[in-house]
């Protein structure tokens, strides 16, 4: 539950504190004085998107702040460790840049963090909820909630989607296996031509090379030749230097047997020279002018340019479509045993999924029997005692031939029928139900179950809107009788509501030097008549006005 909120620089709000108590809280104003303000603080605390637009004129920045009393652990995620006294501090930052900062305990998290945790702190009704009855589709959607079959009624999606997607790709390989025999003729020629290349990654590159190379090969033999000349061939070649110098060098030995060490470097330098002679005279050789050579390289690197054009930029990239349209032509080869492996497993899939969708209507119709009995219970005690509702289903038999028929819901749809009075026929809500209906039946919709839980603070904003009388006081019992479980924070203009709670803050608005402030009081038990009073009779106070609502209070106490 929630035990304190501070909210700084929102709106209209410059900076209060609140502290709540465990059980009925009311909150009560004229409008306009800032009550949905404060629900709009807690929203943006629990992760809702946030506008700088908030922000109080002049300020730079708005804060709420909140620290929760968590009574059961299990409430929260593992990773999330308590505070003192089990305590939880929430934080949220926006700034007029539109940033937005967020902390838990103090710790800096990203802002899914906080929505996490909203709906195992906080859940929030507001006056317009019951809108959402009114749309069949929400039906479906509460009834698998109220019956616990999310696990099931995933198994129904995930079946659905196989089956779909199989038939998908079913009606692809049909449509193919009509183009099949063009399709095959085409990539078998494709096919026969790269495979005719026998094509060596690398390959041009070396043809280029090897281009090169016979194109200047006479200023290449020149070269060669010359160096040849220098290094061997010539009177006055390296080599037959060397060999001289080898026999000076071994006579000065006799005299300085240092020199011993630089004939072996001699002997490493001629046998060096004469290696690189012989590589030279192998270049000779090989590199004499070959024009028919030169034509078959040309020739050889057209027709890889041709086949670049057709199936890719390099040699690597053909060779890997060749490989893709290999594996394309095994596939249509075997597109015939394909389509009778997808019908067998198009079948299997199809009956997993009628058997999920059984299980899953199964459930609902025995859960939408208990629903029933208890939205009739708790409308009983919201002045609907003799209303009969009722869950209808309409099926929708699966089909192979009706991609439609197999929904990721299940094989049904339902929608509630409503009889608010004896010999009334049960009607859709939509058609029948008036606004003060429809709020009484939220209400019963939204606590029901809600009595199981513990600890959970339930926000009501104005769901009392277009209700009154004694329907007024059913409401207000309601809430007492989940004030026992839950800490419970109502918005209400019914003294009959704000008389029945146990703690009740009054918010106004008052304008100083020409700005407007938000102002929340808590009420004290002597200046609770007054406000009641106030929602009675309106502006204009009377004694009466005053006596009915320190009566109202009375009653109520001896309910608490």
């Amino acid at each position: 539950m929630i035990r304190f909120l501070r909210i700084k620089n929102l709106a209209t709000i410059e900076d209060i504190e609140l502290d709540f108590d465990p059980g009925f809280t009311i909150l009560t104003g004229e409008t306009g004085a800032g009550k949905s303000i404060i629900i709009d603080a807690l929203k943006l605390l629990l992760g809702e998107k946030a506008s700088p637009d908030l922000i109080r004129t002049g300020k730079s920045e708005a804060s709420v702040e909140a620290v929760f009393e968590i009574t059961d652990r299990s409430q929260l995620p593992e990773d999330i460790e308590l505070e003192a006294e089990s305590q939880l501090f929430l934080q949220r930052i926006i700034s007029s840049q539109g940033l937005s900062k967020s902390y838990l305990n103090g710790v800096l998290v990203p802002l899914k963090k906080l929505k996490e945790l909203s709906e195992k702190l906080i859940d929030i009704y507001g006056q317009n909820d019951h809108i959402f009855l009114l749309d069949n589709s929400n039906h479906l959607k509460f009834l698998d909630a109220f019956a616990e079959a999310g696990e099931l009624r995933e198994k129904v999606k995930q079946a659905a989607q196989k089956v779909r997607a199989l038939i998908r790709e079913k009606t692809e390989l049909e449509t193919k296996q009509k183009e099949r025999a063009q399709r095959l003729d085409f990539i078998t020629f494709q096919i026969k031509e790269i495979e005719e290349a026998e094509l060596r990654p690398g390959e041009d590159d070396e043809l280029l090379q090897e281009r090169s190379i016979l194109k200047n090969s006479e200023k290449i033999a020149q070269l060669v030749s010359s160096a040849i000349d220098i290094s061997y061939e010539s009177e006055e070649s390296l080599i037959a230097g060397l060999k001289r110098v080898e026999n000076i060098i071994s006579e000065l030995t006799t005299f300085f047997p240092e020199l011993e060490a630089g004939l072996g470097q001699l002997n490493d330098f001629s046998i060096f020279l004469r290696e690189l002679v012989d590589n030279l005279i192998k270049l000779r050789d090989k590199y004499t002018p070959s024009p028919e050579r030169l034509e078959e390289i040309e020739a050889r690197l057209s027709w890889l340019e041709r086949l670049k054009r057709k199936y890719g930029t390099t040699i690597e990239e053909i060779l890997k479509y060749l490989e893709r349209i290999k594996k394309e032509k095994e596939e249509l080869e075997k597109s015939e045993e394909k389509l009778a492996d997808l019908d067998r497993e198009i079948q299997e899939a199809f009956a997993v999924y009628q058997k999920f969708a059984r299980e899953l209507s199964a459930l609902r119709q025995e859960k939408a029997r208990i629903l029933e009995q208890s939205i009739e219970k708790e409308l009983s005690q919201l002045a609907m005692a003799r209303a009969r509702f009722k869950v209808e289903f309409k099926p929708v038999k699966p089909s192979l031939e009706d991609l439609s028929t197999i929904r990721e819901l299940g094989s049904e749809e339902a929608e509630f029928l409503l009889s608010p009075n004896p010999g009334e026929e049960l009607k859709p809500l939509r058609r029948i139900a008036s606004g003060g209906e429809l709020s009484r039946i939220m209400l019963a919709f939204k606590v029901l179950g809600k009595e199981t839980e513990r600890g959970k603070t339930l926000i009501f904003d104005e769901i009392d809107s277009g209700i009154g009388g004694k329907t007024a006081d059913f409401v207000a019992r309601k809430l007492q009788q989940l004030a026992r479980h839950h800490q419970i924070l109502c918005i209400t203009h019914l003294p009959q509501i704000a008389s029945a709670a146990s703690s009740h803050f009054r918010i106004e608005k008052k304008t100083e030097k020409e700005r407007t402030f938000t102002l929340v009081k808590k009420l004290k038990d002597r200046d609770r008549p007054e406000e009641i009073a106030r929602l009675i009779a309106g502006s204009c106070l009377t004694e009466a006005s005053l006596q009915m609502a320190k009566e109202l209070l009375q009653q109520n106490s001896s309910r608490n």
